[in-house]
């Protein structure tokens, strides 16, 4: 049985320690980073590697790969892809050419992920920006206005999905108004409740069927004064689960993230009592690992339903994909943006 966390990896090759940690430990997955990515064939043996390792073929691979300054497949080896807020401006060109690039963006970077054995994308965003905020989510987000912000994280779900990806819905219940990268450090939003059900939360509750979402490591003042979201309680019964009505697997952001305040067995231990489902930790630190793993338990009860759920959700890439084809028109579709400004 596997553990309820997801790890990270050193490097482009398993070490002798990783091999024993993942025999003993038994993590639910694994995710990706620019450290464990050279070429195609080195990154599908070290996917291919890992699970034999684990014993578990259909263990979830997890990588950021947004589009934008979010790529951790870049060139020579794989293309680049447009930031999020690309497809916002066109969207408000033409709404139907905005989702369509969107859509077709996601089904290209899930061809790339399922060449070497990626299955999940943390995207789509539903985070909502306003003036002020951090840049840490910038251009990466869709639009400011939650319908908008919605239908497109909709069109890049339709997109991985047809390509045989996972989306993972960030950060909820919402990164847009923080003032800080939480990166760095916790970044606190003291917007009252109205403005957040408006707004936030709102771009979030359309997207509540996604099978799994990652929290914001973010302090929603008006809800719980103390806690991130990510350790709050309050947070992911009363707005995730509750109003926002989500259901799938919760995974926290980054659980080494300077955000979150503690040891890391104290951030895995706050983060499992609140209500997340999973732990994510990032770094592929040996010593982080293990106190990761050692206060981490078994998947069991909801979390373990809501875990298979998820993977069951996985669909079979469509197998009419013309890839030269979708390039050229996502590419014709974008270059409209530079059109419509000259």
């Amino acid at each position: 049985m596997s553990k309820a966390f997801i790890t990270g990896l050193s490097g482009t090759t398993l070490s002798p320690a990783e091999r024993d940690f993942i025999r003993a430990e038994r993590p639910w997955g694994f995710i990706l980073f620019r450290r464990n990515i050279d070429t195609p064939a080195q990154v599908a043996a070290l996917t291919a590697e890992a699970r034999n390792v684990l014993g578990e073929p259909d263990a979830p691979f997890l990588v950021d790969q947004e589009g934008g300054k979010v790529q951790r497949f870049r060139p020579p080896n794989w293309p680049l892809y447009p930031a999020g807020a690309s497809f916002g401006q066109l969207y408000d060109i033409d709404q139907s050419l905005g989702l369509k690039a969107a859509r077709l963006s996601a089904r290209l970077i899930a061809d790339d992920l399922a060449k070497v054995g990626v299955t999940v994308d943390c995207l789509p965003l539903a985070d909502v920006p306003v003036l002020g905020a951090d840049d840490v989510i910038g251009d990466r987000a869709y639009g400011e206005e939650p319908k908008k912000v919605a239908a497109i994280a909709r069109a890049v779900t339709q997109g991985l999905e047809e390509g045989g990806i996972l989306p993972i819905l960030k950060h909820i219940p919402g990164h847009g108004r923080a003032t800080a990268d939480s990166h760095l450090r916790l970044p606190v939003v003291d917007t009252p409740k109205s403005e957040l059900e408006s707004i936030d939360f709102a771009a979030f509750k359309p997207l509540a069927d996604l099978p799994m979402a990652m929290t914001a490591h973010v302090v929603f003042s008006a809800y719980d004064p103390a806690h991130p979201a990510t350790t709050s309680a309050t947070m992911i019964e009363r707005v995730i689960r509750g109003l926002i009505g989500f259901q799938g697997l919760l995974m926290s952001d980054d659980v080494g993230m300077n955000a979150l305040a503690g040891s890391i067995a104290e951030r895995t231990r706050a983060l499992l009592a609140a209500g997340c489902d999973m732990v994510l930790h990032c770094s592929g630190e040996m010593p982080e690992m293990h106190q990761v793993a050692r206060e981490t338990p078994e998947l069991s009860g909801k979390a373990l339903q809501r875990a298979k759920a998820a993977l069951a959700s996985r669909k079979t890439p469509t197998k009419s994909f013309d890839r030269v084809a979708a390039r050229a028109e996502l590419d014709g579709l974008i270059g409209r943006l530079g059109a419509a400004s000259a």
